[in-house]
């Protein structure tokens, strides 16, 4: 796993051939459990670098296209999974709990719901009020930039645009950690406002 712009957080990839860009995944090393977000499958250096910085309490889904391999990291370290409580009739994995809107997960590290993308109550993360985590309907399909997930495969286009409205008037945002494509370490806050008001 590589350490991103703090020392507390990790991330490994996945890179995709048919959208031509990067899946991500993020690990928040913290005193009382880590936090995995989104868990693509771990190669054995990774499950070993997880193991060494005390595996994982908490699974954070942000929607269901991002289970990956939810399900069997949790078996392993024996962590909880955390899921979208708009996605709860239908979710292909069992969770221990249901996120809703403004919910604190931990100390720290708030999920926002999303409407209007690909599936019901998509998550975004905000982590100690300065990094944004999210999972599809916002990302990054070129460096430096952000853009929303293409019209055709949202359920309704205007909430989408009001979401992603939404979260970029988050104050204090820093840096953008998408679960697709290129994170942008800084000025993050900019960068999605400048996202909000292009669409």
């Amino acid at each position: 796993m590589r350490q991103l712009h703090r020392r507390d957080l990790f991330s490994w990839s996945e890179f995709n051939p048919e959208r031509n860009l990067d899946f991500h995944s993020v690990l928040w090393v913290r005193a009382d459990g880590n936090v995995l977000i989104d868990p693509l499958p771990l190669s054995a250096h990774d499950q070993n670098h997880l193991r060494q910085l005390g595996g994982a309490k908490f699974i954070v889904v942000t929607n269901s296209d991002h289970c990956r391999d939810a399900f069997h990291i949790a078996k392993v370290t024996g962590a909880v999974i955390y899921g979208p409580a708009g996605e709860r009739d239908s979710f292909p994995i069992v969770c221990g709990h249901w996120l809703r809107d403004k919910e604190e997960i931990v100390p720290g590290l708030v999920a926002y719901q999303l409407n209007g993308s690909k599936t019901p109550g998509e998550l975004v993360l905000v982590l100690e009020q300065s990094t944004l985590i999210t999972g599809d309907l916002i990302r990054g399909h070129v460096g430096g930039d952000l853009c929303m997930l293409p019209e055709t495969k949202l359920s309704d286009v205007v909430k989408a645009r009001q979401s992603v409205t939404r979260i970029a008037g988050l104050p204090g945002i820093k840096t953008v950690l998408v679960g697709d494509g290129w994170p942008v370490f800084n000025h993050g806050g900019e960068v999605l406002k400048a996202l909000a008001s292009s669409l």
